[in-house]
């Protein structure tokens, strides 16, 4: 069973060793294969901070930069 009790927040990996775990689980035959950390409060505060603060610079380039970005992500 994978277990990651980190959160992905601003950029940086950051140890969430304390917080509570999240089941993860396989749709397909409702199998648990996993378990992640619940973001707190506070880290959900931490990553909308970042996420406004990106957004200015994000959403004034250029729109094949912003789709170039979001092609890789997906990947």
């Amino acid at each position: 069973m994978i277990t990651d009790t980190r959160c992905y927040i601003d950029g940086a990996w950051v140890e969430r060793g304390d917080a509570p775990l999240i089941p993860v689980v396989n749709p397909a035959n409702e199998a648990v294969f996993g378990q992640v950390a619940a973001g707190s409060v506070a880290d959900v505060d931490l990553a909308v901070a970042a996420a406004r603060r990106a957004f200015a610079g994000f959403s004034q380039g250029p729109v094949a930069e912003r789709l170039a970005l979001l092609t890789r992500i997906k990947a």
